[in-house]
Formats: structure tokens, C-alpha cells, sequence
């Protein structure tokens, strides 16, 4: 039996490395036949395609499905059609339900503004149009016959090398567009690698899970502490422009808890704050 995987960057990727390192076989789309080759070479099976148009899958025979597909801008696709109609997309064309379907779904889902916890049980008022598109693809698989195997996991900030939030713009000097006192929720990279993988192995079937590191902490602490390991001038923050993206994100304000993925998932968390991580990252 095999993975598929749908969305092979940042995260889906390194899923990928860890499945081929324990042996398993995997298969993969992606959207440039240029990649193809880069991606056969390190030992996955890829394939052309669009999450959003016709699919043609292989013809195998799927242990577990993911689908972590990120947003591109210049797809000239909307959210909403890369969110949903692709999930639908994909669940349509597989042949027979996979052991596991495994969603990276989003704590955009949540709206909360009074920097409460939020958890699995926290009413969804998503205030941004990528929270709205997560929240309907997750209520589309769940009511799919497909939803009884799926795992929706719903991830805090994914950061990590080359994908630290805002470094340029803070070692340029510049203004941070948002609220210095709103809370950021993280996970980093590896962390949710681990995550997904003992989903994969072990989560009860369907279930859903908050991910993130377990530790929120302020925009303007974490930028602070980003300056100083990075020798950047301290952060300014100035008011975003009224509805922009800056503005909507900044709206909410939330801490997201990570009690039931550690207790039912089991995971150790490597990097257990922001500060970890980023000294792990930048060698500091």
C-alpha cells in the first residue's frame, strides 16, 4: 500500500522525506511537470496535475492521504477554489477510502478577539476569507464518505528555516504592520511534521486536532526577541490599513491549546516556544 500526497511544500514535503526514509511508497502531484524530476530523484512518484481542474490518480491502492495544499497567488485561482472545490476534488476522484485522510486545515477557523484559549470544542467564527475556505472544506469532508477516516488537524503558524514571519521587513528597519499586543500561535516546522505523522499512526478515527507548540506568545515579544538573535533594529509597530489582510489578522486574538494532541497523540514538541525554535534556526 501507499501514500498520496497533495500539496508536497514547505510541510508536505518533509512529510514525504520521513514516509520514503521509513521505507514507504509515495506518490505526489504536483502542478509543474518542471518539478517532476526533482522530485523523482529523491526517490517519490510524481504526477501532473491540479487539485483544482480534472484528476487522473494512480492506480494503487492508498494506505494515507494528504492533503496539504497551500494557497498560491499566482495560480490565479481563488482560495475558495483551491480550499474546497479542490478537497471536493480530490475526494471525488479517489476510488476507495484511504486507512487515513489526513487535512491540514487551519486556526484561522477561529475568530475569537479577546485573547481567550481556543481548543477543538471553541465555536469556528472564522474572520478571514482562508479561515472561511478551511472551516467549509472541513465540514464538506466530514459529511463525505470519505470523513469517517479523515484526521483534521488545524495548524498555528508554521515557521522554520527560510520561513521566519516578517524577518525581512524587520531587518530592513521597516514598520510592522499589526498590533504589537495581539498573539501570534506557532508550531515549527518539524514539530508538525511529528504531528501529522502520529496522526497518521495512531489518532482515532475521524478526530481533529488544534497544533500548535502550546506557548502563544505577543507580536511585540516575539519580534523583540527576533531582533536581538538577528542584530535588527527593535520592532515599530504601526496600524494596518483598514481592511487589509494585516488588519483582518489582526483582528483576532487568541491562544490556541495543544492539550489534546499531546495527550492522545503522544508527540513531544522539540521546540516548545518560539525561542527554542528560532535559536535552533538561526544558530544563535
Amino acid at each position: 500500500m501507499a501514500k498520496l500526497i497533495f500539496g508536497c511544500g514547505y510541510l508536505g514535503l518533509r512529510i514525504a522525506r520521513r514516509w520514503l526514509a521509513a521505507g514507504e511508497e509515495v506518490h505526489v502531484l504536483t502542478r509543474s511537470a518542471s518539478r517532476c524530476a526533482s522530485l523523482a530523484a529523491i526517490g517519490l512518484k510524481p504526477f501532473v496535475g491540479d487539485v483544482t481542474g480534472a484528476l487522473r490518480l494512480p492506480d494503487i491502492e492508498l494506505d494515507s492521504v494528504l492533503f496539504a495544499v497551500g494557497f498560491d497567488r499566482s495560480s490565479g485561482d481563488s482560495i475558495r477554489e483551491v480550499y474546497v472545490r479542490g478537497l471536493g476534488n480530490v475526494l471525488d476522484t479517489l476510488a476507495s477510502a484511504p486507512r487515513r485522510l489526513l487535512y491540514i486545515s487551519s486556526t484561522g477557523v477561529y475568530g475569537q478577539t479577546d485573547g481567550s484559549w481556543v481548543d477543538e470544542q471553541s465555536p469556528c467564527r472564522p474572520q478571514r476569507e482562508g479561515g472561511r475556505a478551511c472551516l467549509e472544506a472541513e465540514e464538506q469532508l466530514a459529511v463525505h464518505r470519505f470523513g469517517r477516516c479523515a484526521v483534521v488537524l488545524r495548524l498555528a503558524g508554521i515557521y522554520g528555516p527560510n520561513r521566519i514571519p516578517k524577518l525581512k521587513t524587520l531587518a530592513a528597519g521597516e514598520e510592522l504592520a499589526s498590533s504589537a499586543d495581539g498573539y501570534l500561535n506557532l508550531i515549527h516546522v518539524e514539530d508538525a511534521v511529528d504531528v501529522v505523522l502520529a496522526a497518521e499512526s495512531s489518532a482515532p478515527l475521524p478526530s481533529r486536532y488544534t497544533v500548535s507548540d502550546g506557548h502563544p506568545v505577543r507580536r511585540v515579544d516575539f519580534y523583540r526577541a527576533l531582533a536581538r538573535l538577528t542584530g535588527a533594529p527593535p520592532p515599530r509597530f504601526i496600524s494596518p490599513a483598514a481592511g487589509s489582510s494585516a488588519a483582518e489578522r489582526g483582528s483576532t486574538h487568541k491562544r490556541i491549546s495543544n492539550r489534546r494532541m499531546i495527550e492522545q497523540l503522544r508527540v513531544s514538541i522539540k521546540y516548545s516556544s518560539y525561542l527554542e525554535g528560532l535559536r535552533a534556526i538561526l544558530g544563535a
